[in-house]
């Protein structure tokens, strides 16, 4: 079973999603949130900070888990476990797509999330919405 650690930085009423690259195994050119797999004797909280900072360039400060996902059985690929964390907080200001993972990002309402083509994981625009509307 592969673990994956999953970031929703959000800001004011937006959250951010970034565009997965051609190259990728998993989902490729599809929205997802910030994040990715967690390394043998890593917690998922360290993995967590670990890739928002090689992939965004921010170290989350603040944040708390929200969902666990699995992976859908119609996707192909091996199980999988998403453990999915709200980030309300963090350091290192903007956001800046640093390395070669994802070909674009953007900050998007519950709404757009909920109209996007192409989201790497189908529960996410439900916990996203929770997440906005406070139900998380």
């Amino acid at each position: 079973m592969t673990d994956f650690a999953c970031a929703v930085f959000v800001r004011e009423g937006f959250v951010l999603l970034v565009m997965r690259a051609p190259h990728k195994a998993w989902y490729p050119n599809c929205w997802d949130l910030v994040g990715g797999h967690v390394e043998p004797g890593e917690s998922v909280e360290a993995a967590l900070v670990r890739e928002a900072q090689e992939e965004v360039g921010l170290t989350p400060l603040q944040f708390r888990w929200i969902a666990e996902l699995s992976e859908p059985e119609t996707s192909g690929n091996p199980p999988a476990r998403y453990h999915v964390y709200a980030v309300t907080e963090w350091d290192g200001g903007e956001p800046t797509l640093l390395g070669d993972e994802h070909t674009a990002m953007q900050w998007v309402t519950s709404a757009q999330v909920s109209i996007l083509e192409g989201l790497a994981h189908p529960q996410y625009s439900n916990v996203i919405r929770d997440l906005l509307v406070g139900h998380m």
